[in-house]
């Protein structure tokens, strides 16, 4: 990570004020990688009744099947108790299952144990959610403190047998639909105007503190300089690194030699994922994928390698009598495409790694500097969500709420 001579660094917190826990799914039903066997498991739910509802279902204490919740923000779920509920479910969308792993969610509000709805009221083809990681102890590359999605990050239940990469607390560019408003500490870009001779844009920022983030005590620390050259460095280098998580637009490819490719079939269903590091080849069982390089095969984030993460979300044998027994009955080709471009993105994102490290802040902004400048502390109004709501919101059982 990017190393610094003032440990006095502003925090994301302070920088991107306005921060949400991720939503928290209570249950992993409503997740999958593909979105026919969500609608499926959906039609199964419906067509159980009474007590076979309920088991299916998975009660916790903030959701039961008499639960009276909202409409989700945007989405066209129904409101009556689930208890009740019959026809189809709400079309998946995507969601951040895991680092790098975009899955499907059916976005119904009490299916959903926390579901943070001042999120998906701002959650947009404009919006961008960084999203703090908590760092490894491992020997292998820590991967970035910092992740960037355009979807909404979740945290499904944790497995008892499979490891995972905890998502920590989510900080929307934006704190309006459209672009709105951005999520940045008032007075903040005129400050660093002043300091570097020109005003940056919100998403500048942002693909700044990708750079250069790194774990702190007190949270994700964003080193600031008031080098006008060595910030152009490290916003080139951070929207390269925006690019490459948003995954929007163009395909990111390695050059033609470096390129993965499937060397050897994939079986219909694989169980075992091995790396064979002399070789640079995945084993999927008998099926390989090659080159395959090994900082792509290491790359972590929270201390979990996220090619063994990414697979097992696909792979694990579910609860027999649960609602998650209902998946592809084979390996679809859509993961082998999705899983070639994964290994893509940790390959080149680990490329970056040592331009990271070389941004060395010697001009630093301190957060001493900004609280001196009145940009800290920043004010609550803040730290709290805007008020977005221009339309009615259907509430429980039909009903429309005002917020």
């Amino acid at each position: 990570m990017p190393s610094v001579t003032h440990d006095d660094a502003p925090l994301l917190a302070d920088l991107m004020p306005w921060s949400v826990a991720p939503p928290r799914l209570g249950r992993g039903w409503p997740t999958a990688p593909d979105s026919a066997s969500l609608k499926a498991r959906w039609d199964a739910f419906v067509k159980a009744e009474g007590p076979d509802r309920e088991a299916l279902f998975g009660v916790t204490r903030a959701r039961t099947l008499h639960s009276a919740v909202a409409q989700l923000p945007g989405q066209s779920s129904g409101t009556g108790r689930l208890a009740r509920a019959s026809g189809p479910c709400a079309e998946p969308v995507r969601v951040l299952h895991g680092p790098f792993d975009e899955q499907w969610l059916i976005p119904d509000h009490r299916l959903i144990d926390a579901a943070r709805p001042e999120l998906w009221r701002v959650a947009d083809e404009r919006q961008v959610f960084a999203v703090e990681q908590a760092t490894g102890s491992g020997t292998a590359p820590e991967g970035p403190a910092l992740l960037v999605t355009p979807v909404l990050p979740v945290v499904a239940p944790q497995s008892k047998t499979v490891p995972a990469a905890r998502p920590g607390r989510v900080h929307p560019l934006y704190r309006r639909p459209d672009g709105g408003e951005p999520n940045l500490a008032p007075g903040l870009t005129a400050h660093l105007a002043e300091r570097l001779g020109h005003s940056p844009a919100p998403l500048d920022v942002l693909a700044w503190a990708v750079a250069v983030a790194r774990p702190g005590a007190g949270g994700c620390a964003v080193p600031l300089t008031a080098d006008p050259e060595l910030w152009a460095h490290g916003t080139e280098l951070g929207h390269r690194m925006l690019w490459l998580m948003r995954r929007d637009g163009e395909r990111p490819k390695l050059p033609g030699g470096r390129r993965p490719y499937v060397r050897a079939p994939l079986p219909s269903r694989p169980l075992e994922l091995r790396y064979d590091r002399d070789e640079e080849t995945l084993h999927v069982d008998e099926g390989r994928i090659s080159p395959v390089p090994p900082t792509a095969w290491d790359f972590e984030v929270g201390g979990v390698r996220v090619l063994d993460q990414w697979f097992t979300a696909r792979t694990a044998q579910p609860e027999p009598g649960t609602l998650e027994v209902i998946r592809p009955t084979a390996w679809p080709q859509t993961w082998t495409s999705e899983l070639l471009e994964v290994v893509t993105v940790l390959a080149l994102l680990a490329e970056l790694r040592p331009q990271q490290t070389e941004l060395t802040v010697e001009t630093p902004i301190t957060a001493g500097e900004l609280r001196k400048a009145g940009v800290l502390p920043v004010p609550d109004a803040a730290r709290r969500p805007a008020s977005v709501l221009d339309h009615h919101e259907e509430g429980p059982e039909g009903q429309f709420a005002l917020l």
